[in-house]
């Protein structure tokens, strides 16, 4: 059984950086994707980036699109997320998901998350 854990997150000041990791146990790990999401009191779960496992194929939601990057390591299992430039709205739970059963397109493996809080 493959696991998602997650790494990084925390308090920062506006303007910048933290480093999110996402790494699968197990053996055998070969997704299609691995996404990023995050999510707030009140609002629903929003992907914020995307990877395509296989050649490192990016998608950015129009929010963080030139802040963030999204990028894998595929002998090490691993995914991240850097964002920099962080601004207050950014604050939420952040997620790691991948799409491993071939075919269907879902998110079905997730990560613990965590906390990143952008305040001054």
């Amino acid at each position: 059984q493959v696991e998602l854990v997650q790494s990084g997150g925390g308090l920062v000041q506006p303007g910048g950086s933290l480093r999110l990791s996402c790494a699968a146990s197990g053996r055998t790990f070969s997704p299609a994707a691995m996404a990023w999401f995050r999510q707030t009191p009140g609002n629903g779960r929003e992907i914020v980036a995307a990877v395509r496992w296989s050649d490192g194929t990016t998608y950015y939601a129009d929010s963080v699109k030139g802040r963030f990057t999204v990028s894998r390591d595929n002998a090490n299992n691993t995914g991240y997320l850097q964002m920099n430039s962080l601004k207050p709205e950014d604050t939420a739970v952040y997620y790691c998901a991948a799409d491993s059963i071939p075919g269907t397109g879902e998110y079905d493996l997730w990560g613990q998350g965590t906390q990143v809080t952008v305040s001054s």
